[in-house]
């Protein structure tokens, strides 16, 4: 066995894997997985605001070498990327995965034997991208990868749209929280992805996931085995409200919390429709990002790197 072991392995042992996993199939027949609460039946074909049925939808899987530089080390971070999303952001970088569902429909024996293969192929963790729709197809596929030798770290990787009770669901399974914070403001989040609810609902979520993981640990390799790491994308006119949302982390969560403020905002997507969104962020506007974090007293922030991934 590893030096670290995986959370979800001694759930899977002692037989609490398969019961989380029963629990979260259980809402997919009225759905209410994610704060949207659709209550639609996905095991007969039906989808809500996800656009994902009884199936996750996977677009793309492979060892990622631009995530942050705790996920990657050497041999980079086991990257699955579910298609659809419970957010749909006007300016998604992804968007054809995100709104218009490119991929394909696998089995939960066809995802566990993809996290198999990035585990053989040398990543260090298994990296769901977009998971909060998808919690019961992957706690399914975790038990027969379990099964199978599975024993890497797994990185919840959100847009931060997150119920606490699925959270709940996950605890003791998921190693590593990557959610992003996006906005601060109810107005921008209603004008951008139609939650007003979500600085709320992010607030509560992070929260949940630092009670379940706490701060991020390493190894002696500098590679991220367990605990929060939290991303904010910086948006043109401080639209995402960056300085309220480092206070947050700060007085609420803990100044040791790992962040990664991200400068590679642009406008994808129908982004160009916001006037104010229609441009790229500036270097004194990342600048003033930075500043705030650190005026604040976060010191663990993630450095920023020039990496260019095709999907």
């Amino acid at each position: 066995m590893p030096a670290y072991l995986p959370r979800y392995y001694l759930a899977y042992r002692d037989s609490r894997l398969r019961a989380k996993a029963a629990q979260a199939a259980a809402q997919l027949t009225s759905c209410t997985l994610c704060p949207r609460r659709c209550r639609v039946d996905r095991t007969s074909g039906e989808t809500g605001y996800c656009g994902t049925a009884a199936r996750a939808v996977v677009a793309s899987y492979h060892a990622h070498f631009g995530e942050e530089a705790p996920l990657v080390g050497q041999n980079g971070s086991g990257t699955i990327f579910f298609s659809n999303c419970n957010l749909l952001c006007n300016f998604c970088q992804n968007f054809d995965i995100s709104h218009g569902g490119e991929g394909s429909e696998l089995s939960d024996s066809e995802l566990a034997q993809i996290m198999l293969s990035l585990q053989a192929a040398g990543c260090h963790n298994i990296n769901f991208v977009t998971p909060s729709h998808v919690v019961p197809q992957i706690l399914s596929a975790l038990v027969l990868a379990a099964e199978k030798g599975l024993e890497i770290p797994l990185v919840y990787n959100s847009g931060g749209y997150d119920s606490v009770e699925t959270l709940k669901i996950l605890d003791g399974v998921i190693d590593i929280y990557m959610p992003d914070f996006k906005f601060w403001d109810a107005s921008v989040a209603r004008q951008t992805c139609q939650a007003p609810d979500y600085p709320e609902v992010a607030q509560n979520a992070v929260a949940e996931m630092h009670r379940q993981v706490g701060e991020l640990a390493l190894d002696a390799r500098g590679i991220a085995t367990s605990g929060l790491l939290i991303r904010h994308l910086v948006l043109p006119c401080d639209l995402a409200g960056t300085g309220r949302v480092m206070a947050f982390i700060a007085e609420k969560i803990s100044k040791n919390t790992y962040v990664n403020i991200m400068n590679q905002y642009r406008p994808c997507g129908r982004a160009p429709e916001i006037e104010s969104m229609a441009r790229s962020v500036t270097a004194e506007e990342y600048a003033q990002a930075v500043a705030q974090a650190r005026k604040v007293g976060l010191t663990r922030l993630d450095r920023p790197r020039r990496v260019f991934m095709l999907y």
